[in-house]
């Protein structure tokens, strides 16, 4: 039944424009028979956030129920422009850590496809 639930959870889930907070989530299923845990990893981004750890809520909301478990691996921030085709990924949180934002990219790449999408350790 979890690894249904897994699969509904969608990859990415951000604003659609504008710069905000974001995180990336690791979410996992139940153990199954042969021993391994299925899992991906997501991301969360919401101007409406004032902290990292309300898109997490947010998150853990949306997720209650399923049987899943979810885990923060870091944070940052996001600048979207979808006129130019163009996300940046950079900063951290200061309360989650830096996310690895070559793993966030990795999945933004699966939705927008035909983005130039960068990453940056500076900034916050």
């Amino acid at each position: 039944m979890s690894d249904q639930d897994l699969a509904k959870i969608p990859l990415v889930d951000i604003d659609e424009e504008g710069i905000f907070k974001y995180i990336l989530i690791r979410v996992t299923g139940k153990e199954t028979a042969d021993g391994t845990e299925p899992s991906k990893l997501v991301v969360r981004g919401y101007a409406d956030c004032e902290w990292h750890a309300d898109i997490y809520e947010r998150t853990q909301g949306t997720i209650k129920g399923t049987g899943l478990d979810t885990e923060c691996l870091g944070g940052g921030r996001i600048e979207h422009n979808p006129e130019k085709k163009y996300l940046k990924v950079y900063g951290h949180s200061t309360g989650y850590g830096k996310a690895d934002h070559a793993e966030s990219k990795r999945v933004l790449l699966t939705k927008y496809k035909n983005y130039e999408i960068e990453t940056s350790d500076e900034g916050y």
